[in-house]
Parts: C-alpha cells; sequence; structure tokens
C-alpha cells in the first residue's frame, strides 16, 4: 500500500477508528490487484481541515479515485465529493439505525451536481473492485486484474462440490 509520486493511486478515508477492520479489506484487495492505495483515519466533523488538506494532497501525489467510509451521519463521502471533481465512492457502515440504513441513505441521497457512488453497508471489497474498474479504464493492467479477480470467482462457484451434480 505505498504509493510513489504520478502513480494512480486509491485514497481511503475512513471516518471513524471503530471501521478500520472492515475498510482494510478495501485496501488488501486493492492490494492483491496490484493497485495503490493509502488509508487515512480523518473526521468530516471533528478534523474538517486535515481532512481538505489531505483531499488537495492526495490529488497532487496522484489519487484518482477516494472511498470514504462512514456511519452516522455519514457525511465524509459527500465532503470529499464537494472537494474534488474526481470519482468518491461512499462505503456506508453499519450505525445505529437499522444496521446502517441511514448511513447508506444519507450517502446514496447526494443533492444534485455532488454526486458519490455507494456501495452496500459495510461491502468493502466492492468499494475496491468499483474503485479498479474505474483505474481499469486507463490502465489495462488494472482491467486485467479485475478481470481475473472475477474469473477466480467463477471457478471457486463452478468447483464448489454443491455445484456437481
Amino acid at each position: 500500500m505505498h504509493t510513489q509520486a504520478a502513480t494512480a493511486f486509491v485514497a481511503i478515508i475512513v471516518g471513524s477508528r471503530s471501521d478500520l477492520e472492515v475498510v482494510q479489506k478495501a485496501a488488501a484487495l486493492l492490494d492483491q490487484l496490484g493497485v495503490p492505495s493509502e488509508l487515512r483515519v480523518l473526521s468530516a466533523h471533528r478534523a474538517p481541515d486535515l481532512l481538505e488538506d489531505y483531499v488537495s494532497g492526495a490529488i497532487e501525489r496522484g489519487a484518482k479515485v477516494f472511498i470514504c467510509a462512514a456511519g452516522l451521519a455519514a457525511h465524509l463521502p459527500g465532503v470529499v465529493a464537494s472537494k474534488t471533481t474526481l470519482p468518491v465512492i461512499g462505503l456506508p457502515m453499519a450505525g445505529n439505525l437499522a444496521g446502517g440504513l441511514d448511513a447508506l441513505l444519507s450517502i446514496v441521497q447526494m443533492p444534485k451536481g455532488v454526486p458519490v457512488a455507494t456501495v452496500g453497508v459495510g461491502v468493502a471489497e466492492n468499494a475496491a473492485l468499483l474503485a479498479a474498474q474505474m483505474l481499469g479504464l486507463a490502465d489495462e493492467r488494472i482491467a486485467r486484474a479485475v478481470a481475473d479477480h472475477r474469473a477466480e470467482a467463477r471457478r471457486q462457484i463452478a468447483d464448489d462440490p454443491a455445484n456437481r451434480g
């Protein structure tokens, strides 16, 4: 998960340390796909200036996609989207209301003009795959890694003894 200047990477931001275990699944899958990433814990509410500094700095260093994980009020993805025209993927986290429904609705219901792509509650792997697919539009190596990942998933299903008959 190291990045170099001028190397496209995915910037992963989580609003709370308590969500790190889930978000690390996205970082691990990106690493498996050969996609560089960075992971930071930055709150849109408690440290907005640090968040803004990180977003602008990450863009200058080559970030091309942001994954933002947030629960409860779930403002983080929207705040990041308001600071960049790069793609932002919102990863709603399970919270106090209906297993994360509050976060899901907060992220998916962004106002017109500030879109945030949204994946399922706590489904960090889908956030990673979507980010890799976006980067794969300009990088054939990443596109091939995503295709290989999907092919492996199909093989595992086909090889499952329950599917033999």
